[in-house]
């Protein structure tokens, strides 16, 4: 019997246990693309920290990310002035939030793995649902991760900075690439 019991522990997925992974601002990179009726502009916004765990049990997430939203550079001195005094008013909304609730998608550690997050994104002081796709690459202590979503931001509240002159798209896309401790719990 005991052999048995020590099989069956044996043959049970790596990802039974509840895990946790810790992202650190060196190792992310967020970007985001707007396009407009001349080019794209592409920007960069930095981590201030983050933490997701994930539950394959389940499917449960929790934890949060911290985005500094007075970090965004779009490369453009005046632009980003525009950006951050009209459109993210930065100075009163300093920090986006992530708070995941709950995953789909089978999460294989080791292995790789195709996820569709979702949370509430706190941003504008603003709380919206929404889903991240992921795909992800853990091995047994450290996941690779590449994240990809649109922020429809006029919907959103904020302002539409198109002229007369210039149209942008009302939708900003973001993509993030980290790499972060992965711990089982």
């Amino acid at each position: 019997m005991r052999k048995i019991i020590a099989l069956l522990l044996v043959a049970l997925p790596a990802c039974a246990a509840e895990y946790s992974l810790d992202l650190k601002p060196e190792n992310t990179k967020i970007g985001w693309t707007l396009g407009d009726t001349l080019h794209i502009v592409q920007g960069t916004f930095r981590l201030e920290r983050g933490t997701i765990v994930f539950d394959p049990a389940t499917g449960k997430a929790s934890g949060q990310i911290v985005v500094n939203v007075a970090s965004g550079n779009s490369g453009s001195e005046a632009r980003d002035h525009r950006m951050h005094a009209n459109v993210l008013e930065s100075s009163k909304f300093t920090d986006s939030t992530f708070t995941p609730d709950r995953f789909e998608g089978t999460l294989a550690v080791p292995g790789i793995s195709t996820l569709k997050l979702h949370g509430v994104f706190l941003l504008h002081g603003m709380a919206h649902e929404i889903t991240m796709n992921v795909q992800a690459k853990a091995v047994i202590d450290r996941m690779d991760a590449s994240i990809k979503f649109d922020i429809p931001y006029v919907a959103w509240g904020m302002k539409d900075p198109s002229n007369f002159l210039f149209k942008v798209k009302k939708t900003v896309e973001i993509s993030i690439e980290t790499s972060g401790t992965l711990q089982k719990r």
